[in-house]
């Protein structure tokens, strides 16, 4: 009986030294991976709904590939939140490499419709937009990579003569 506890402990303690230095190694080397937002496509604009597509391109500087399970985020103008949403998309991104994925978005102006309507009074100030996310990176013990873009965009731009 002796015999068997010992073993058990032996074999607990290689199971514990085992998973620490797994994780050791993936905490050792690990850089953030950069997140970009590309463009965004307008798939539709009704008075009640508008669809939008942001499509983002994720650079991965590490030598192993990452997983990717998905992305919170949420889309600033001026300050009013405009849409916020989560995509639960799955993908890899090959080691040192880039891999480009699209996020549907669906928003509702309705509420907001003083505020847009007063900001396109004046077509050539620029309006300023924030993108705010989050994506979630690994399979079990998975880290979390913070966005935050600011820019501006001027409506006279989008606005057909």
């Amino acid at each position: 009986m002796n015999y068997q506890a010992q073993t058990i402990r032996i074999i607990s303690l290689v199971w514990v030294f085992a998973l620490l230095s797994g994780c050791s190694w993936m905490t050792g080397s690990f850089e953030s991976p950069d997140v970009k937002l590309m463009k965004v496509d307008v798939v539709k604009a009704r008075l009640l709904e508008q669809q939008f597509t942001l499509h983002f391109r994720i650079d991965n500087p590490n030598d192993f590939s990452l997983p990717v399970r998905g992305l919170a985020y949420k889309v600033k103008l001026n300050d009013v939140d405009l849409a916020e949403g989560e995509s639960s998309l799955w993908f890899t991104v090959p080691a040192n490499g880039r891999q480009n994925f699209e996020v549907p978005v669906n928003t509702n102006l309705w509420r907001h419709m003083k505020y847009i309507v007063k900001l396109l009074e004046t077509p050539d100030k620029p309006i300023k937009y924030r993108l705010e996310g989050e994506v979630k990176t690994g399979l079990l013990f998975g880290r979390t990579v913070h966005i935050a873009r600011n820019g501006e965009i001027i409506p006279g731009d989008f606005i057909p003569e």
